[in-house]
């Protein structure tokens, strides 16, 4: 699908993916009576709230005690329920990883493990609270799904399609308010990228909000400088559309990844190992650079670690050495 230029109007819509995330489960409460939520003290934040007022005999508030909830979690699971369990990245499946690990992917169990405020784009929490290597230890574990959505309508189409997957299941989403640019309309799939821009120069493979920045980069690249950019949207990071990737990557010849996590082991790596495999091209990657973050705005930080759509355009120059 190639998205038009309106999508850059000033006057587009921005919401917090997170909104995205209380509309599906406030959906999946109606229509699902095994799905229950745990919350490690951060309902608000984590957009749990509206379920736990309407739900109130499925909502269990754990306080802050990560490990605890994932634990119960995979009681739940193993008993016939789909528990979402919501929390900050950092924490879960940050501070949580083990019981991930053991109790939920190790047992194959069906847990639906929420990362709020993942990315840089937490602004003022600063680096304890962002977010930026949740992709690099969720991928690595088996069994376990791993998903970035874009904006917030695709973020409840993916919190509906996780619970309706059998299996353990792991999905980020950012605190910030960020621009909608899917519908209702836009195809979404589990395991399934999209091309939202052709183009035969390069390929752009990108996940959660930065899908934005990066077909802002691309239009801004095409009239400015006749380069045209494939951009290839990957909401799921595991297991990743290969094939997708590689069609694209065998007509242009050129692949940049962009991504707000850090530029080891998320979908860039995710990217490069499959390329490697399948066909070898040169890759460049666009994420955070081995490095912590810091407080400040969220604009502010991504154009200072080199995440916003300028820098995305210098990368596609330096990657075509244009």
């Amino acid at each position: 699908m190639q998205l038009a230029e309106k999508l850059f109007d000033i006057n587009i819509k921005e919401v917090p993916t997170r909104d995205g995330f209380g509309e599906g489960l406030l959906t999946l409460g109606d229509s699902n009576p095994d799905v229950v939520v745990l919350c490690g003290d951060l309902v608000e934040s984590t957009r749990s709230e509206a379920f736990s007022k309407k739900f109130p005999d499925r909502f269990f508030e754990i306080g802050v005690a990560e490990q605890n909830m994932m634990g119960m979690a995979a009681g739940f699971a193993l008993s016939g329920k789909i528990p979402f369990i919501s929390s900050y990245a950092v924490f879960n499946p940050g501070r949580n990883w083990d019981q991930l690990r053991v109790s939920v992917c190790y047992s194959n169990a069906n847990v639906k493990v929420v990362g709020a405020h993942a990315g840089i784009s937490v602004g003022p929490d600063g680096a304890t609270h962002q977010g930026l290597e949740d992709m690099a230890i969720t991928r690595v574990l088996p069994n376990l799904l791993v998903v970035a959505p874009c904006d917030s309508v695709e973020t409840k189409k993916a919190t509906i399609a996780i619970a309706n997957h059998k299996g353990p299941c792991y999905i980020r989403f950012a605190r910030e308010k960020t621009p909608v640019f899917t519908t209702e309309e836009t195809p979404f799939e589990l395991g399934k990228a999209y091309v939202f821009r052709e183009g035969k120069d390069a390929t752009i493979v990108s996940c959660g909000p930065l899908t934005y920045e990066v077909l802002k980069a691309a239009n801004e690249l095409y009239l400015e400088r006749s380069i045209s950019c494939e951009v290839i949207h990957s909401p799921t990071i595991k297991p990743l559309d290969v094939g997708t990737i590689v069609e694209s990557a065998k007509k242009t010849k050129a692949v940049l990844t962009v991504e707000e996590h850090q530029i080891t082991g998320g979908l860039g790596g995710a990217v490069c190992e499959a390329l490697s495999e399948h066909y070898p091209v040169k890759v460049k990657r666009v994420g955070m650079p081995d490095t912590f973050g810091e407080s400040g705005q969220p604009k502010e930080l991504l154009e200072k670690y080199g995440m916003s759509s300028n820098h995305i355009k210098v990368a596609i120059r330096h990657l075509l050495n244009v």
